[in-house]
């Protein structure tokens, strides 16, 4: 059984930084594509960031493209988030996902976690 637990969500001023991590436990996870996605209230799910499982190839949403940076760590289990530059709009539940696939869209991604808050003050 695969799970996914997020930390470092939290309250930030706009122009700040904040760091995400997702830590999955489980068979195979290191050979997973892992994604980040937010939802925030009265909106759909949707793509933020996603990584191979060897880190070689990473996708971006057009909204975060060279602001956010999606990194991972197979030693550790851990895939991250580093959110630069974070604007209102980036305020959500970010989850992180997992799957066999590396993929843009929800539906393509079996695991997920609970979620981490993310407020961003203006």
């Amino acid at each position: 059984q695969v799970q996914l637990v997020e930390s470092g969500g939290g309250l930030v001023q706009a122009g700040g930084s904040l760091s995400l991590s997702c830590v999955a436990s489980g068979r195979f996870v290191s050979n997973y594509a892992m994604g980040w996605f937010r939802q925030a209230p009265g909106k759909e799910r949707e793509f933020v960031a996603a990584v191979s499982w060897s880190g070689a190839r990473t996708l971006y949403a057009d909204s975060v493209r060279g602001r956010f940076t999606i990194s991972r760590d197979n030693a550790k289990n851990t895939m991250y988030l580093q959110m630069n530059a974070v604007k209102a709009e980036d305020t959500a539940v970010y989850y992180c996902a997992g799957d066999w696939t590396l993929a843009t869209t929800p539906g393509e991604y079996q695991y997920w976690g609970q979620g981490t808050q993310v407020t961003v003050s203006s």
